[in-house]
């Protein structure tokens, strides 16, 4: 932004590239970042009594589909 702010500054030297997505994907995606590289996880922590809380219900859900070994698994902790 600005008036010094030149396109070429930003296709070269300055902050991330100009890449951006191309057939219309741009309305949903911006440029390529850092971010475009990177693999986000999921990590989840439990304490016993939280494990033993959830069990129950995480047996049922697993039964509901179909799923009896996650069931045993959730229930085993409980």
């Amino acid at each position: 932004m600005g008036a010094a702010s030149g396109e070429t500054f930003g296709d070269y030297v300055n902050g991330p590239s100009h890449v951006l997505p191309t057939d219309g994907a741009a309305r949903a995606f911006g440029g390529v970042t850092v971010q475009s590289f990177l693999k986000p996880i999921s990590v989840q922590t439990l304490s016993v009594e939280a494990a033993r809380a959830l069990a129950p219900a995480a047996a049922r859900l697993a039964r509901l589909e179909g799923l009896e070994a996650h069931a045993r698994a959730a229930e085993r902790r409980s």
